[in-house]
């Protein structure tokens, strides 16, 4: 069951999307923007000292919330936005850093995201694990929350283990996103696709509409957001131990 009110959920008397908030400013830069829907979240936000935005309710997407934002601050369509997701507590900086200077070494990415090896064939079954499949060059093929690559062989034999998930490169899509800002003024006229319908992956969108997103392989290992309970209460035992 996912958490209700999630962002504002106490980690270590912190509220969760101020921790995040917190992660993002520690990147190199130019500015960090906390986009949201509720007044009380902006509030807490905005007492934390971070810069806030009042956005619709009506958005489909975090793409949409965020394009929001873009708009109202007439941002140019070259300029770099990175999306992080308001459940990531723990998102190392420079993984924010990999993306923008990914994408402004070449120009002709509009999208770029992250993923990382799945190590362990209980997250590759779980379905608030988001897996996905690239080609050689690093461009999505697909992202799913069902287990693919599918092991078939070793599934049917009932011998999944962590080894065969390592052996199979699965990835987790770790729910960063670097945008140029054309490519997300296009990808807000799309309307919700079939596939991100059924999934309840945004995503999906731009590739069913043949767009293409790179992802990149983390530089270093990202500890995975919070979803449930039991999320939640792993993170919170991460930042106590480490003091963070």
């Amino acid at each position: 069951m996912r958490l209700p009110n999630k962002p504002l959920v106490d980690i270590v008397g912190i509220p969760m999307v101020v921790r995040v908030a917190r992660r993002a400013a520690l990147a190199q830069v130019d500015e960090v923007i906390v986009a949201v829907d509720d007044v009380q979240v902006q509030e807490v936000v905005a007492q934390a000292g971070f810069d806030v935005e009042m956005t619709s309710k009506d958005h489909i997407s975090g793409s949409d919330r965020v394009m929001e934002v873009a708009a109202r601050r007439a941002w140019s369509n070259q300029d770099i936005v990175i999306n992080v997701q308001g459940d990531e507590p723990l998102l190392p900086p420079s993984v924010i850093n990999q993306i923008a200077q990914y994408m402004k070494h070449d120009p002709h990415v509009a999208i770029a995201t992250l993923s990382e090896p799945i190590e362990s064939a209980a997250d590759f079954v779980n379905p608030n694990v988001v897996k996905v499949v690239s080609d050689r060059s690093g461009r999505a093929l697909y992202f799913s929350r069902a287990s693919i690559p599918f092991p078939r062989d070793d599934v049917l034999e009932e011998a999944l283990t962590d080894a065969v998930v390592q052996q199979a490169h699965a990835q987790r899509h770790v729910g960063v996103y670097g945008f140029q800002v054309h490519a997300l003024k296009h990808f807000v006229t799309l309307s919700d696709s079939r596939l991100e319908r059924i999934e309840r992956l945004e995503q999906l969108r731009w590739l069913e509409d043949g767009g293409r997103i790179d992802v990149l392989q983390s530089a270093v290992p990202i500890p995975g957001g919070v979803d449930t309970q039991e999320d939640l209460d792993k993170v919170r035992q991460i930042i106590a131990v480490n003091a963070l």
